[in-house]
């Protein structure tokens, strides 16, 4: 176990050699790299072509690590498929002519219903990583959720971030590291904790077996640099499976809610959340917001899509705290669907990796642009060009 007097010591060397490295480069905010220009980018029209250009441009390792689910996968095709599981019933000689996407997550103002989901490794799309996301997220005035297992530290995220954070953490093991991880971010001026529930254990996810994934050169769990071999390092026996188990408490409960609401003033988040009796446990453990998700079909197969849990978990908490829903968003009518079936949100998570591996910072700008416009479109043909004039009356059962 960590001792809090030694992070503290390891947490300042680790400060001081990024302040070396980030002098070495001469900036403190990079320019963004142009990873591909404007007129390509403008050629993919929708999420399906920004990921076949990814697919084309990535190593395909790195591709299937962001793009593979556990086992079968058939939690994570049943994401997608459920999408039409609802169908969307629109109203006419409605005045759509002065579309408002905007809306407010957690208090924070932001220009659509939509957010970045947190997702580990950036760099395995694009060098800049997640500094590249970071900007593209704040020039479209959307929040931004920072992983846990990110490969640039928080601290970097926050420094390049022009918009509004929320940080994705897991309580581990040792509670002196998760707990550090969270004085981090509420110094660096992340707005949210967001706890990942969903986690015990790692799901098995089999592309990366058989691809015999390894992080490339360069690429580091790097919110751990600053602790040390313990936590720093990803290629080792037993892979990630070893890593997470070493670092993850699986005897975590509902108590540790109430250990991370006494070490942090922020509000939490439970992310994670598909069924309707863990909804109203965690109303009554006095969360602020939860995110209906399976994890993007990485953990267990077989699992409900999440919007098909959506509407159970909306019923139960009846409005008491704000719902958010991820996985298998790729169209803006499927975000409509959420909207209507009562989510505050979309979390985004590959779409936009997609972008990131395809342009870098304009990439997830150009994916961002897409789900926009589509939502914009979306609404105006059902007859609800405001965030408010959507409810459940737009969709039904298929």
């Amino acid at each position: 176990m960590a001792t809090r007097k030694a992070m503290k010591q390891a947490t300042a060397a680790g400060a001081r050699r990024r302040s070396q490295h980030d002098a070495g480069k001469g900036a403190k905010n990079p320019a963004p790299r142009r990873g591909a220009n404007g007129s390509a980018l403008a050629a993919l029209i929708n999420i399906a072509d920004v990921e076949a250009a990814a697919m084309r441009k990535m190593p395909r390792a790195s591709f299937d690590y962001y793009a593979g689910g556990a086992e079968d996968e058939r939690t994570l095709a049943r994401n997608r498929s459920a999408m039409d599981r609802w169908v969307l019933l629109h109203r006419v000689l409605v005045d759509v002519s002065k579309p408002d996407l905007s809306t407010t997550f957690l208090g924070t103002p932001v220009t659509m219903p939509i957010a970045l989901a947190p997702a580990a490794f950036h760099k395995l799309a694009h060098p800049d990583g997640e500094r590249a996301t970071a900007r593209a997220a704040g020039s479209a005035g959307v929040l931004m959720t920072a992983s846990t297992i990110a490969s640039v530290t928080l601290e970097g995220i926050a420094e390049a971030a022009t918009g509004p954070l929320w940080f994705q953490l897991y309580v581990y093991k040792d509670r002196d590291l998760a707990r550090d991880l969270a004085e981090r971010a509420e110094r660096s001026g992340y707005r949210a904790l967001m706890l990942t529930v969903d986690t015990p254990i790692l799901g098995r996810r089999e592309r990366d077996f058989r691809n015999g994934f390894t992080l490339p050169g360069g690429v580091t769990m790097a919110n751990f640099d600053a602790y040390g071999d313990l936590y720093n390092r990803w290629n080792f026996p037993g892979g990630m499976a070893a890593r997470v188990h070493d670092l993850m408490d699986q005897s975590l409960t509902w108590d540790a809610v109430s250990w991370l609401r006494s070490i942090s003033r922020l509000p939490i988040i439970l992310k994670g959340i598909v069924r309707a009796d863990d909804a109203r446990r965690a109303l009554d453990a006095g969360v602020d917001a939860i995110v209906v998700s399976n994890h993007g079909g990485r953990q267990i197969d077989g699992g409900e899509a999440t919007i098909l849990a959506l509407p159970d978990v909306v019923e139960a908490v009846a409005g008491r705290l704000e719902v958010y829903v991820d996985g298998g968003f790729q169209r803006g009518s499927h975000i409509l669907k959420a909207l209507a079936l009562g989510a505050r949100g979309v979390l985004i998570g590959r779409p936009y990796l997609w972008g990131l591996a395809v342009g870098g910072e304009p990439g997830v700008e150009r994916v961002l642009a897409i789900l926009r416009g589509e939502l914009t479109m979306a609404m105006a043909l059902a007859g609800a060009p405001r965030l408010a004039d959507i409810d459940r009356s737009l969709v039904r059962p298929a």
